[in-house]
């Protein structure tokens, strides 16, 4: 009798020892099979959670088990998570749950204008195009923040910023906008303040310095003529203005190599040929070099540019009309040879 109760025992504790052994290696034996990023959606229900975790991990059918042992199939977390190889399923599950995220370097150049912005940032977190642009262009925030839908872009300081993955479209805006308080400290108040402008008409000359070009070593020059002709009261006739009002007149499609001489009459309020000041807005989104250029301008006596046609890309500057009708006949043949009508 003593003999077979020992048996009895010696069976329930190897049946025990069983169980216990499969319960430990559901719940701690190595499943995750590489060190990687995950990305889980808003609203991901478990089925779709195992379709992102599947390829990285050995078993599958473990990790379920421990996920509803452990209560998480109900409470699955949206965002980008690291994954290290090696992982065990308690650790995998405990760290998905504690929601603790990888951020993402969020990074956009100057863009021309909303739909552009939304469509590179939608490409780096969840949030869509469509939302991004609907939050974008809100009127009662941008009316609560003191912008207009013409200066709306003027929040947006080009530059990479951190952000977790399953930010919305809110969120996103709602710090970009406390980004650009910080980009506008006292040091660059100050400096707008000496050029007789506030922070978002700076953005809006800004923005036809960068247009005019794309060397930065040229922009505080630029930057420093378009001050000159605002101080001395002169239109700005900058043709970036023109051929913004004619992409919004005719179309954002249309590419436009050359200013016309019919154009400078259009009926646009960007129109700086006809209308004395700044325009409403930016025409497109400066970058900070632009920005930095037109708060600290080059101080010389310049008030025409011209293409230079011996150095591409770059300008000749001049400080009378004589100099610089020389200067734009001189670009206008170079300009005919090349066979440019438009």
């Amino acid at each position: 009798m003593k003999k077979k109760l020992i048996l009895i025992l010696g069976v329930v504790f190897i049946i025990v020892a069983i169980i216990s052994f499969s319960y430990y290696r559901k719940i701690y034996q190595k499943n995750v099979t590489e060190t990687t990023s995950i990305y889980i959606p808003s609203d991901t229900d478990i089925e779709k959670l195992i379709t992102i975790l599947e390829p990285h991990l050995s078993n599958v059918k473990s990790f379920m088990w421990v996920a509803e042992k452990k209560k998480y199939i109900n409470k699955i977390r949206a965002g980008k998570f690291r994954i290290t190889e090696g992982m065990n399923n308690n650790d995998l599950v405990n760290h998905l749950r504690g929601g603790k995220q990888e951020t993402i370097k969020l990074t956009f150049n100057n863009q021309d204008d909303f739909n552009k912005l939304a469509g590179r940032v939608a490409t780096q977190i969840e949030a869509d195009s469509l939302s991004l642009l609907a939050a974008m262009r809100d009127a009662e925030f941008l009316h609560k923040h003191g912008f207009k839908s013409a200066t709306a872009l003027s929040m947006y300081i080009p530059n990479s910023y951190e952000f977790y993955w399953n930010t919305d479209a809110q969120k996103f805006r709602d710090k970009m906008l406390l980004e650009y308080k910080k980009f506008w400290n006292d040091s660059r108040t100050s400096k707008a303040e000496q050029q007789n402008l506030k922070p978002l008409q700076v953005a809006t000359l800004a923005s036809i310095v960068q247009k005019e070009t794309a060397v930065v070593a040229e922009r505080r020059t630029v930057a420093g003529l378009y001050l000159n002709r605002l101080k001395d009261f002169w239109p700005l006739q900058a043709d970036p203005t023109i051929i913004f009002a004619l992409k919004q007149k005719y179309g954002q499609d249309k590419e436009y190599k050359r200013v016309l001489t019919k154009d400078l009459s259009i009926d646009s309020p960007y129109n700086t040929y006809s209308n004395f000041g700044l325009p409403p807005g930016p025409i497109g989104m400066p970058d900070i070099s632009s920005i930095d250029a037109v708060l600290n301008p080059e101080n010389h006596s310049y008030y025409y540019m011209c293409a230079n046609i011996e150095k591409i890309g770059y300008h000749k500057f001049a400080k009378s009309l004589k100099e610089h009708n020389i200067n734009a006949a001189e670009y206008q043949r170079w300009v005919s040879k090349q066979g440019i009508n438009r």
